[in-house]
């Protein structure tokens, strides 16, 4: 790319930022033949622009991601850009610029911005706000998406299915994990898709779409709780009030470049919450930053901030050891280039000043772990919502129904010994936080493409539920952060890196997790 060319680009990104009206009417070619498309329509002509842009004001504070440079001719190039909002969200901007008389100028633009306010895919209702919450509090200012299973007085709890949505019956209350929030003064964006009875943790959603991974266009977004989670990663809402049985939090946070925490088990109050396994069933947050989910811990989990919540500092009042042990079976579980960058990573963290202590573990046969927690959520899945699945046959999608048909067969025998074996499990993992934290990689990978057959997804799962169960067996907390960087079909993708901690410890891993981010370079 030449280095003029890049001069002109990044003086017109600048102005752009500033709304430098001036900056911006010199970069472009002038005349009537100029041209700037975006979603509303086409501009023709040099003047038309110019009187767009005088009445827009400046864009939202973004940097660029990724610029590709492609000659079109000795005078004339292709550049195409791919800029991150600060806010949240991606866009592409798309140019041709021609040498005119000495210097580089525009002749054709089109711009994509991110996500809109409003997407089928994302939304099952949505108001700005959709609830209004306290007007002070530390949370103030944060709005909130809610993933469809929390009780929202005066709606209905639509589980990600429209039959289910049409002949359930208005909430009377609203459940406490969402009241908490809006007492702390955020409000409620609105109320967001979930995948079918939060039975998936890939993100599609046969009845409404697939809502967008606001890190990687084209890429499945993760789930259960995709809806929470994309309108978070698009800019859409700063807190995603989610659930966390599988791993439906930490896959998404992982998949879309988010922080993530699965609180520990019964911290949390669940009334109000559809449940679909209540062995391992979990509220948590997703946020874009560390900072945001210390506010919402600090609050939620604190005897101010919970009119429920009973436990709360005090596992959490102490800083959690600057020490660290990855299980040998979790990181060889990673695909190749995602332990190469979690190995590159804890090299990394190695020759920092204050470098913490980093071991390896074994934490047991993780198909093991992962048959004990299938057996038992597919038990108690079937007993919450079996009949009334056989009350209305074909109204999921197939492979959630796949899912429940193996789980009505799970028999009280193999259900017991499951539950025995899980108490093996979470006396050993139980140990291993035992003065130190887990470290390893949140997911095998980025997110698959949406295009990736059924096989491929279903393999996917079965690899990424190998590291994420055993957390939820254990009833841990865990945390995932967007840490590491590894290639995808299209391009660099998000992968995060999962802390887990001492049952309590919640808060404390969420300071523990932002200074280890704040470590690495």
């Amino acid at each position: 790319m030449p280095e003029d060319l890049r001069a002109a680009f990044e003086a017109y990104e600048r102005a752009v930022v500033e709304n430098d009206l001036d900056v911006l009417d010199a970069s472009f070619a002038p005349g009537p033949d100029v041209l700037r498309g975006d979603g509303a329509g086409l501009l023709v002509g040099h003047d038309a622009i110019r009187a767009f842009r005088s009445r827009r004001g400046g864009v939202a504070r973004r940097t660029i991601d990724s610029i590709h440079h492609r000659p079109l001719g000795e005078d004339t190039a292709l550049l195409m850009s791919v800029s991150r909002y600060a806010g949240g969200g991606s866009g592409l901007q798309t140019q041709v610029w021609q040498r005119i008389e000495g210097r580089w100028l525009i002749t054709a633009a089109h711009v994509t911005p991110r996500a809109q306010a409003f997407d089928r895919s994302v939304w099952r209702s949505v108001g700005d706000p959709f609830f209004q919450g306290a007007w002070e509090g530390p949370l103030a200012g944060l709005t909130v998406a809610v993933k469809d299973l929390f009780a929202v007085k005066g709606f209905r709890i639509g589980a990600g299915n429209p039959t289910y949505l049409e002949q359930a019956r208005p909430e009377t209350t609203t459940a406490p994990a969402v009241s908490d929030l809006l007492r702390g003064g955020a409000s409620l964006r609105g109320i967001a898709r979930t995948d079918e009875f939060a039975y998936s943790i890939a993100g599609d959603n046969p009845h409404y779409g697939t809502p967008p991974n606001g890190a990687v266009p084209g890429a499945l977004p993760g789930g259960s709780s995709s809806g929470p989670a994309a309108a978070v990663a698009t800019g859409q809402a700063e807190i995603g009030l989610a659930t966390d049985t599988a791993g439906s939090i930490r896959v998404p946070a992982s998949y879309q470049g988010l922080w993530g925490l699965r609180t520990t088990h019964g911290l949390v109050p669940r009334q109000g919450l559809l449940p679909l396994a209540q062995t391992f069933d979990t509220v948590g947050w997703l946020t874009r930053d560390g900072e945001t989910l210390q506010r919402v811990v600090d609050w939620c989990l604190s005897y101010d901030g919970s009119e429920s919540t009973e436990s709360v500092f005090g596992a959490s009042g102490e800083d959690l050891p600057w020490r660290f042990v990855v299980p040998d079976e979790l990181r060889e579980q990673a695909e190749p280039a995602t332990r190469a960058a979690f190995d590159a990573l804890v090299a990394a963290l190695d020759e920092t000043a204050d470098a913490p202590q980093v071991t390896s573990v074994e934490a047991g046969d993780l198909d093991t772990i992962l048959d004990v927690f299938r057996t038992v959520q597919g038990a108690e899945a079937w007993r919450n919502h079996g009949e009334w699945l056989r009350e209305h046959p074909g109204a999921l999608g197939p492979a959630v129904t796949e899912r429940f048909r193996i789980a009505a067969a799970v028999d009280p025998v193999a259900e017991a010994a499951a539950r025995e074996a899980a108490d093996a499990v979470r006396g050993r993992l139980t140990d291993l936080v035992r003065g130190a934290v887990l470290l390893f990689p949140t997911v095998p990978g980025p997110a698959p493409l949406r295009t990736a057959d059924a096989a491929a997804v279903d393999a996917a799962r079965t690899a990424t539920l190998r590291m994420t169960a055993p957390a939820a067996v254990a009833g841990l907390p865990a945390i995932s952060v967007p840490l590491l960087r590894v290639p995808s079909p299209v391009g660099e993708a998000p992968v995060g890196v999962s802390l887990v901690s001492a049952a309590g410890t919640d808060i404390a891993l969420v300071r523990l997790a932002r200074r280890l981010a704040r470590a690495l370079p």
